[in-house]
């Protein structure tokens, strides 16, 4: 029996009961399991895939089922969602094997009554070559881009309302497929072009990008904690736009700046180096363990300006002085990075409506800590007009005391003719990052 595919189909059934983050249940199944490399990685591909894939697998079961997809066993639903994708998307798999595997594992999953309906189901697709159950796109063009692009029907319509047809489908094509994995050079110890070289001689894949000033992508990286140049803290990981959004508020040595929801940390430790580390730069998070491990990043790169501290960023906190720059970094919907956690697209919409209601108390309070003349940035990873431009109208007519301010000079050179210059939308395809939504506010007075 192949322990990776159980592993996988225990890890979704864990996911759909208790609706988890993905890496969070594949990491803990995977720390017990005891599988070999190469088993951990078929386990994590097969997870990932199916996850991001499910919409298009519930499809082909649904077409090809009596039983409605909701009175199977989970058990059973895995199983074939895990068939399928290796038969739809893993191309190293054998036809045989996945079928074999799967009956296989239905039997060791105590599902033996249902391995005669897994088998003739997964033969069946394979006889009459694969086929998806796509709608008419003249007639369902939304459920012709559900099934095609695995995504639900409210989030293309949402898209296609906010960003219309032909930047709704760049959307759904690049939510699929796994996401570049991009680095910060610690640029207070060497440049990227020198960590690329460093990088290279360890056999990682690794180039600077001249476009974002000491961005680096990589790719072969392995466990990346390994490296000898990331425990020498030569780096952090950290996605290009997140980079970007740090580069926005541009903060200069000697400032005082605060980053509201600073954790993971990636954005405080490029706030820090392009200050070259002088200056007062305080870290909050709302959860203890989140801010200790801003501080374990921080002492990994050697940022002495940096101090990680507890703090609800809807509370203002009246002993705290006044800011030269506020990152405003507020939680969000995530419809940014769905290639990174495809459960996000799961998520009903009505479980995000009171998301822009709390980003901007966020928001208010964050305005409390501007000095005049200062910066304040709001930025989401959302892709959603009512977390991110709506907010920001609704911030500069309730608070006549602050104007747009343009962002930096880089911006217009990698987005030129761009609507307005103290906002911007991200988009994946425009420079293979997140999906990311900014703006900059200026104190006046």
């Amino acid at each position: 029996m192949d322990t990776a595919r159980m592993l996988t189909a225990k890890a979704l059934i864990k996911m759909e009961r208790a609706k988890s983050y993905s890496n969070l249940t594949l990491d803990r199944l995977l720390s017990q399991s005891g599988l070999s490399s190469q088993d951990r990685a078929f386990a994590a591909a097969l997870f990932y895939g199916v996850l991001e894939r499910m919409l298009t697998l519930d499809a082909v079961i649904a077409s090809r089922a009596k039983t409605p997809l909701p009175q199977m066993r989970p058990e059973v639903r895995a199983i074939l969602r895990c068939g399928l994708y290796q038969l739809l998307y893993m191309d190293t798999v054998p036809e045989s094997a996945a079928v074999n595997e799967s009956v296989a594992l239905a039997k060791a999953m105590g599902q033996g009554r249902a391995a005669g309906f897994v088998n003739a189901l997964l033969r069946g697709f394979i006889r009459e070559g694969k086929p998806l159950p796509l709608p008419d796109r003249g007639k369902d063009p939304v459920g012709y881009l559900s099934v095609a692009y695995a995504s639900p029907r409210w989030l293309i319509k949402l898209w296609n309302k906010s960003y219309g047809e032909d930047k709704c489908e760049g959307l759904l094509r690049s939510s699929l497929g796994r996401p570049p994995l991009y680095a910060r050079a610690n640029t207070q110890k060497l440049t990227a072009e020198a960590l690329a070289a460093r990088l290279h001689e360890a056999g990682v894949g690794a180039r600077a990008l001249p476009h974002v000033p000491g961005a680096l992508q990589l790719e072969g990286v392995g466990e990346v904690r390994e490296l000898d140049a990331f425990k020498e803290g030569l780096f952090h990981i950290q996605d290009l736009s997140s980079q970007l959004c740090a580069m926005a508020l541009a903060p200069k040595p000697g400032e005082r700046v605060y980053d509201l929801c600073a954790a993971p940390g990636g954005k405080t430790f490029t706030l820090a180096q392009l200050m070259e580390d002088a200056g007062n730069l305080t870290a909050f998070d709302i959860h203890p363990h989140k801010v200790a491990l801003i501080e374990d990043g921080a002492k990994r790169l050697g940022l002495r300006s940096v101090r990680a501290a507890l703090g609800d960023a809807s509370v203002y906190d009246e002993a705290l002085p006044q800011a030269d720059r506020v990152l405003c970094d507020v939680p969000c919907s995530g419809l940014g990075i769905i290639r990174r956690k495809p459960e996000i697209k799961y998520k009903r919409p009505e479980e995000l409506s009171a998301l822009p209601d709390i980003q901007y108390k966020i928001l208010q309070n964050a305005a409390n800590y501007v000095k005049a003349g200062g910066i304040l940035l709001y930025s989401t990873c959302a892709l959603s007009p009512a977390e991110n431009e709506e907010n920001v109208r609704r911030f500069l007519s309730e608070h006549p005391d602050f104007s747009p301010q343009a962002l930096p000079e880089v911006f217009d050179r990698l987005f030129p003719g761009r609507a307005q210059a103290h906002q911007l939308t991200i988009f994946p395809e425009d420079i293979g990052s997140d999906g990311f939504f900014l703006a900059t506010l200026r104190k006046e007075r």
